[in-house]
């Protein structure tokens, strides 16, 4: 158990509840530690703390639109990789034709985000359909195949040696967000069955980052029944329920999904937009003091963002401050809206996430004056 150099204290003109009834003409921003799990501090300012005139050196924001990369093979180990470090490598990935293969990771737990279109999924547990919204999360040394009904874009992360879980909910309790019960597993079907054969099969497994192909004279999809307490499962964000307060501000970690090692992945589903009239209604200004912070937009109006659109990532690095765009944090003080229709998926990550040339192809390079006060 840490032991935090951590004591209440006070000076000058402050707000007695954080995202609340900040003292007039200032600008709160959270400084704090574990990715506002640890202690903090929330200062008041004059002036927004991303009312830059310039910004220069490594430490700038990014934001890249992935709906401009170039259309890619119909196999998994062809995405595009965007970032990456020891803990997790983000892909993205265009499937529009059925794998004509099997994909099998043997380096980590495998995490798909069904960004657009619909189709089939096959795995050593059975069949099941996806559709857009989906995630599906995918055991290490899981074979699985895609055969897309509708062209298909998808965000893949891996859990580099890790594995996924699910967030310890408190004491809101097991139940909260999603209920367990909505988690969907495979089933060895009519559909499954149908697939199953004597034809040649390949399964192309990556291994310590590199490729082996391994070549049967049958479909190794031959299961024909299972049990146990390991399993590949979706949930959509549809089935989300975000936690929620009228009178508070909660921060992105109150939306967590899943947990891996080093990092977490957030979901932003719809929801009300706090009502009372001292609450911030857009998130807080602060600082990325632990964490690197990637968002991948997925649907609606980002409310705190200002021309994103679904199909974008924006990355904050950690050390960075930042917030709500100027047009959209004046937006939320008129209190103009009653709630959110944006979807998102956030990946929080404890140690830096390196930039891949995939990324740097399509990134906005204006990104970082977006936040500039509008003359």
């Amino acid at each position: 158990m840490k032991k935090w150099i951590s004591f209440p204290k006070s000076a000058g003109e402050y707000s007695k509840q954080a995202h609340c009834d900040l003292p007039a003409g200032t600008y709160e921003r959270e400084m704090g530690k574990e990715g506002f799990f640890g202690p903090a501090c929330h200062f008041h300012h004059r002036h927004p703390p991303t009312g830059w005139a310039s910004f220069e050196g490594p430490l700038h924001p990014h934001a890249f639109d992935l709906n401009e990369l170039a259309v890619t093979s119909p196999s998994p180990w062809d995405a595009h990789l965007l970032f990456s470090n020891n803990d997790a490598r983000i892909r993205f990935w265009q499937c529009q034709d059925a794998m004509t293969h099997l994909a099998r990771n043997a380096d980590g737990d495998e995490l798909l985000f069904i960004h657009e279109g619909a189709g089939d999924l096959y795995c050593d547990w059975g069949h099941m359909s996806y559709r857009d919204g989906d995630y599906i999360v995918l055991p290490r040394g899981t074979m699985w195949r895609l055969a897309p009904t509708s062209p298909t874009e998808l965000l893949l992360v891996e859990a580099t040696q890790s594995s996924y879980q699910l967030p310890e909910k408190g004491m809101v309790g097991p139940h909260a967000i999603f209920d367990p019960a909505v988690l969907e597993t495979p089933q060895i079907n009519d559909a499954f069955r149908a697939q199953q054969g004597d034809q040649t099969w390949q399964v192309k497994v990556k291994r310590a980052g590199q490729m082996s192909t391994i070549t049967y004279p049958f479909n190794p999809l031959d299961t024909t029944g299972w049990h146990g307490d390991l399993v590949a499962c979706k949930v959509n964000w549809r089935d989300i329920r975000p936690l929620m307060s009228h009178r508070y501000h909660l921060p992105p970690s109150a939306h967590t999904t899943f947990v891996a090692r080093n990092f977490v992945i957030c979901t932003f589903a719809p929801r009300p937009i706090e009502s009372d009239p001292g609450a911030l209604k857009v998130p807080f200004y602060h600082n990325n003091d632990d964490y690197d912070e990637l968002i991948f937009y997925h649907r609606g109006n980002f409310f705190s963002r200002d021309n994103i659109k679904p199909g974008m990532v924006t990355l904050h690095p950690n050390g960075f401050t930042h917030g709500p765009h100027p047009k959209a944090f004046e937006a939320g003080m008129k209190a103009t809206r009653t709630e959110t229709d944006e979807v998102a998926v956030m990946i929080d990550s404890r140690f830096p996430l390196e930039i891949n040339e995939a990324a740097h192809t399509v990134e906005w390079p204006g990104y970082v004056d977006s936040w500039k006060p509008k003359k």
